[in-house]
């Protein structure tokens, strides 16, 4: 999994320094304590969505997610024409390709072991 974001309590932080706003100031704008600003900052509770949105906004600025398509590194076009061959066809296909693997290793290879 990869994650591009900022930590929340960076995040929250960051929005926080920018806004020229104390962890106090910020904590009786949110009917909260300082130390509980301060442990989101420091990364030592993680605020749920909700909480760190409404932080946020206090500050004057939005959460924004967003949510993006990965690339799974699976060529569709190949399982469909994988899916086109027969069973045999299928079948010799992954026996070509597991002894071009062997072929390719640089392990030792086994004695007993013939590529056919």
């Amino acid at each position: 999994m990869q994650y591009r974001g900022q930590a929340p309590g960076r995040l929250l932080r960051n929005a926080r320094v920018r806004q020229g706003v104390s962890q106090e100031q910020l904590a009786i704008r949110a009917g909260t304590t300082q130390s509980a600003i301060s442990r989101i900052e420091k990364e030592r509770i993680s605020p749920t969505v909700q909480t760190l949105a409404e932080l946020l906004y206090l500050l004057g600025e939005d959460l924004v997610l967003v949510s993006e398509e990965r690339d799974a590194g699976i060529d569709p076009t190949l399982i469909d024409e994988r899916l086109r061959m027969s069973e045999e066809e299928r079948l010799e296909y992954g026996r070509a390709f597991a002894d071009q693997v062997i072929q390719m290793s640089p392990l030792p290879k086994r004695a007993e072991w013939k590529a056919q």
